[in-house]
Order: C-alpha cells, then structure tokens, then sequence
C-alpha cells in the first residue's frame, strides 16, 4: 500500500476501511447477512480494563454470546471466525475464556477447526503461580465448505534437505519446497512497551497475528470484521494484503489511534514487524545483560563495578 485511503464511519460494502466510533453491537446492525468473510477479534477478558465494565462470568458469558450470534449472521457460509482470549482471573485462581465459550459456538452450529496456542515471552511476572506465557485462538468455520489455504503462511522446513529412503519415491525430497505447515504453536513477541507497533492502548495485539489468520482464511477483496478494534489492527492486517477491513470501537481516543494508524499504513508509513521475523535472541545481539555476573569469578575492565560486593546468594527462608 502507498496511496490515502478513505476511511468511513459506519459499514457499507463498496468501502475498503471502516472503522465504526461506539457500540460494535450497533454496527452489526448494518452490516448484510453473510457479507464477511472473516470475523477476527480479540474481545475484553472482563477484568476491568477502561474499555469495559467488569461482570459476574455468567453475564460476561451471555453478552459475547449475543455479539457471536450477530457475527454469525454476517458471516458468510464459507467463513470463518477467530475468537482470541486468554483467562479470567479472580482472586489469583483463573478461569479459561476459551474454554467458557466453546460450547456459545457450539450451539450456534460452528465447527472448531483449530485451537491455536499463541506463545509470547513477555507479560506479568506471578510469585503464586506460573507466569501465563500464551493465550489461545479458537478458529471455527460456520460450515464444512470453507476457505483455506496454507501456502502463503508457510514457516522454512526444519530439514529441507530430507529425501524419501524407500519406495518409488526414494531419492527425491520428501518436504514441501514452500515450506511446512506452521502448525498450532504459534511464537509471535507480543506487543509491549519495547514493540515497534505499541500505542498507549493496554491490550494491543499484533499484525502478524492477524495476517497468517488472515491470508489462510481469505482471499484478496473479501471483508474482514472486528467487533472489537482496539488500534485498528485487524483494519490495518487487513488492507496490507488487499482485504476489505471494518471494526467497532467503543472509545473515542482509540479510535482516533486506530485512524491514524490505518492512514499511516495505506501510505506504508507505519512501522510494523515483519512476519516471520525470528524473534529477538539477546544472546545473538551480543547483549551483557544475558552474562550472570555471579558466573565470572573476576571482574572485566567492561564490567568492574558488578564484582567490588561480593556476597552469597541466600534464599529466603
């Protein structure tokens, strides 16, 4: 992309980028039955966040069931949705989203594809429990005649040298030249303070989440929905790759960020981490920070100061 891009307020087909100020149940409104190709989203974990009301689970659960319902009807037949969460967490213990809003799919006839795990490195640091490294995408399909299509989020083979070793076959590669199938284990940095795409917005994800979902599940002109916009995200994924993208966004100040970001993206100025990027090894940066001081027995001209103390390690009794 490198031109403007007009961006309208409300939904209407012969759009290219919409992005909707309010209530997404209100844009759903507008939008024709079976339209959309793709529904993506990653919706509030109703933990309180300023863009959100926190709710007993059981109402929680009941309103994104009515807004999966709406979603549904605008879905094509040969659609699909992504559905991204992580857990609720109450008092320490947590409960997983996903797992609570299977079965809202299920009564509405979907079929569940794939759960993804996506696996980050970053995020809160727990001293009662395991620090959460993943969240999950749940990928259903409105019906078994869906779009899919793999090659273009191919990841390098492992041993692309590798030939078959018997039959009639033998001697030839046996690996796909494109690459192989990324599986359900995606490792994608998520988008914190030192990201090259974060905004002031507290729960953003990333493009390349997005764009492998998107240039699997569709195809060039489709229209791609997210009822929960964020940043803009799925918007800006969306128009990379020659789709049609709308989302809702309930605050005002985010869905400015959200514009700007789209306008900066049709004129390729927005700044975006390349998919299938390995992600960052501070080791192979040659970063001192990776060197455990209290490893080295003598202290280096670079680093004096961390040997002038030294004390054992005590644990805390």
């Amino acid at each position: 992309m490198s031109e403007f891009i007009e961006i309208a307020p409300s939904f209407a087909l012969n759009q290219r980028a919409v992005v909707y100020e309010g209530d997404c149940r209100d844009m759903l409104q507008d939008i024709p039955a079976e339209s959309v190709r793709m529904v993506v989203t990653s919706p509030p974990y109703n933990l309180g966040k300023e863009y959100e009301r926190k709710l007993d689970l059981e109402d929680y659960i009941s309103g994104q069931a009515g807004i999966i319902k709406e979603c549904c009807r605008v879905l094509k037949q040969t659609g699909s949705i992504c559905w991204q969460v992580g857990n609720y967490v109450e008092k320490g213990s947590i409960v997983p989203l996903d797992a609570l809003l299977f079965p809202v799919f299920q009564r509405l006839g979907f079929k569940l594809r794939n759960r993804i795990v996506w696996h980050f490195e970053h995020g809160l640091h727990c001293s009662r429990r395991f620090s959460g490294r993943y969240e999950t995408i749940l990928w259903f399909t409105k019906s078994d005649d869906y779009f899919f299509d793999v090659d273009p989020i191919r990841i390098p083979q492992k041993y692309p040298g590798k030939k078959y070793f018997k039959g009639p076959k033998a001697g030839q590669y046996s690996c796909n030249p494109l690459g192989k199938n990324p599986g359900d284990l995606w490792t994608i940095p998520n988008v914190k303070s030192n990201h090259v795409e974060k905004t002031s917005h507290p729960c953003q994800f990333p493009v390349e989440l997005v764009e492998r979902l998107i240039l699997a599940l569709t195809k060039k002109d489709d229209w791609v929905l997210d009822p929960f916009l964020g940043t803009g995200t799925t918007v800006i994924a969306a128009l990379r790759h020659g789709r049609r993208g709308a989302g809702a966004e309930i605050l005002p100040r985010y869905a400015e960020i959200s514009r700007e970001r789209i306008r900066r993206a049709a004129v390729g100025d927005l700044p975006v981490r390349p998919m299938n990027r390995p992600v960052f090894d501070p080791k192979d940066a040659g970063r001192n920070l990776t060197t455990a001081p209290w490893l080295n027995p003598e202290p280096t001209d670079e680093h004096p100061l961390l040997f002038e103390q030294k004390a054992p390690y005590k644990s805390k009794k």
